[in-house]
């Protein structure tokens, strides 16, 4: 049987329990995580923690919406069974229905035959590691090598256990810029969130230096023989070394003849989709679940406000 619980109600204990013995287990649902990431969510819990569905909610213009948390990139339906389309329709359908708009990813493992739920198709992009290095190497591409080759011979140096803080400022003054949806409250998250990981053994945070000065970074966050490729960032002068290459090189190397699958986290844009595949990674899918039964007025009215809020961030 399949109960809705308040988050005061839920057994965080019982939660991870089952995110750990997953079969589809992702870092992003552990109940540590998702305070983090999200102010406030629900869960639908089925039995005794055999399988759970993180609600995570908000509250705007008095309108209930569940949404998709900045850094937790799937979510959906959990179990420690193997799942079955049934199983993950009637979780769908069982969401409350005072959540009048809904926008939320499911995991890769949850599929829907159902046409009348809607879905729309989102790309990740996974590496196994249970290979040796050079079979791993084997599979990039021509660009991918020469932009090894060329970091090496700038004296690129990659190195380990780097605070992400450094990393984050190199972002916001590149890449960020051009990003209008990230706020100070997302990078505050995200700090949090990484340093949080390293706390408990589950992220590695790398950066790489040329003449001593750091030019790029990235965080991984591993669990249930998982890691994600969470947060990167580059400057000028890394886009001319070629450093982000070598810095992932270096995580695939280390990290070859492993039990992990190394999950760059996207993406549906077609030049990072194609950066992602010149390491020999492939496409998964997986699915936005989306419905809205506001009515018209006010349906335009929260459309402007997210547009807004994007725009004025």
């Amino acid at each position: 049987m399949i109960k809705h619980l308040k988050h005061s109600e839920i057994d965080k204990n019982k939660w991870d329990e089952c995110i750990q013995r997953a079969d589809n287990g992702l870092i992003y649902a552990y109940s540590w995580y998702l305070d983090l990431v999200c102010n406030s969510w629900d869960a639908l819990v089925e039995d005794d923690y055999k399988s759970v569905f993180p609600l995570t909610f908000n509250k705007k213009f008095n309108i209930h919406y569940l949404y998709q948390p900045f850094f937790a990139q799937q979510l959906g339906v959990f179990s420690q069974k193997i799942l079955t389309t049934e199983k993950v329709e009637n979780f769908i359908k069982l969401i409350p229905s005072n959540f009048r708009l809904i926008e939320i990813n499911l995991n890769t493992k949850n599929k829907i035959t159902n046409p009348a739920i809607p879905l729309k198709a989102s790309l990740t992009h996974e590496l196994p590691l249970n290979v040796s290095y050079d079979i791993l190497k084997n599979e990039y591409s021509s660009n991918i090598k020469r932009n090894i080759k060329k970091a090496i011979a700038a004296g690129v140096e990659i190195r380990n256990n780097q605070s992400i803080n450094p990393i984050i400022e190199i972002f916001k003054n590149n890449k960020g810029k051009s990003i209008s949806t990230f706020s100070d409250k997302e990078y505050l998250i995200l700090e949090k969130l990484i340093d949080t990981c390293i706390s408990k053994g589950l992220a590695t945070v790398l950066g790489a230096y040329e003449n001593n000065k750091l030019c790029a970074g990235a965080s991984f966050i591993e669990s249930n023989n998982k890691v994600i490729f969470l947060f990167s960032a580059t400057n000028k002068q890394a886009f001319e070394n070629g450093a982000m290459s070598l810095l992932i090189d270096t995580f695939i190397r280390e990290h070859a003849q492993s039990n992990l699958s190394l999950d760059f986290e996207g993406s549906n844009n077609p030049d990072l989709a194609r950066f992602y595949k010149s390491f020999g990674a492939k496409e998964k899918k997986y699915f936005q679940y989306y419905k809205n039964t506001l009515q018209q007025p006010l349906c335009l009215g929260f459309a402007f406000y997210k547009k807004a809020k994007s725009y004025f961030k």
